[in-house]
């Protein structure tokens, strides 16, 4: 994307969680593409997370990989000040790191819930908590949510559904408390989207399709065309909002 024939986030720096495959990788190298700077942390695979970055340094931009665990409170801190630390700065921060649960609600152990509220909830906001002083005016926070959080269209998702719902609270409230200082905080429901962990020819996905109004799956880029939408400046009076990229899954 380019203003001006400048690209439109030259000179920002982006933090993006869970960035080393599917949604989370598409949106970093969004970013880049549109000019940004990009950190993005893994738990896995580091020649996965190589990989983004080395297309990220392609484009000309920076792109650097951090290795920290959702689920440790330290590593997530720890991420945000080593991104600031290494870039001086930091604009925008996109909550994507993720863990799924299916299972019927008597099934699901103490330790799962656990572990989905800990990844899906707790980290997003402690990324937030260690982002706020670093995000100047015009800072941008987004997260991932799902059209679950919207639309529980069959079962066995409580726990996931639940996970992703609180993230309407989380951005509402922070959307409230950083507006004055001109950071907004908005948040994307995907819908059934066509990754490693979903994919379009898995199990159920026809199943999945149909509850679609389109019919088909998306695309990781066209999330990540949302949030390019959303951490731009055309976007900048958009706080608060929930913004379905799901197919008419919620309709």
């Amino acid at each position: 994307m380019t203003m001006n024939g400048a690209t439109a986030l030259d000179g920002k720096v982006a933090l993006v969680t869970g960035g080393s495959r599917g949604i989370g990788a598409a949106v970093a190298l969004r970013l880049a593409e549109d000019g940004a700077d990009v950190a993005l942390t893994y738990q896995g695979s580091t020649e996965l997370a190589e990989e983004v970055v080395a297309k990220i340094t392609a484009m000309g931009r920076t792109g650097w990989a951090v290795r920290a665990d959702s689920a440790d409170p330290g590593a997530v801190r720890g991420a945000v000040a080593a991104v600031v630390e290494r870039f001086g700065r930091l604009d925008i921060l996109v909550n994507n790191a993720g863990v799924g649960a299916v299972g019927p609600i008597e099934a699901v152990g103490l330790d799962e819930i656990d572990r989905v509220l800990t990844v899906n909830v707790r980290a997003p906001y402690l990324y937030a908590q260690a982002a706020v002083e670093h995000l100047a005016e015009g800072g941008r926070i987004v997260s991932i949510g799902s059209c679950i959080a919207q639309r529980v269209a069959f079962g066995g998702s409580t726990l996931y559904a639940t996970s992703k719902a609180a993230l309407i609270g989380f951005t509402k409230g922070m959307a409230r408390e950083l507006g004055p200082r001109g950071v907004t905080v908005n948040l994307v429901h995907p819908g059934p989207i066509d990754t490693d962990m979903n994919p379009g020819d898995g199990d159920s996905a026809d199943f999945q399709r149909g509850f679609t109004a389109l019919g088909r799956y998306g695309t990781a880029a066209e999330v990540a065309d949302a949030v390019s939408y959303l951490v731009g400046e055309s976007a900048r009076y958009v706080t608060g909002a929930e913004l379905a990229v799901d197919g008419g899954f919620a309709v």
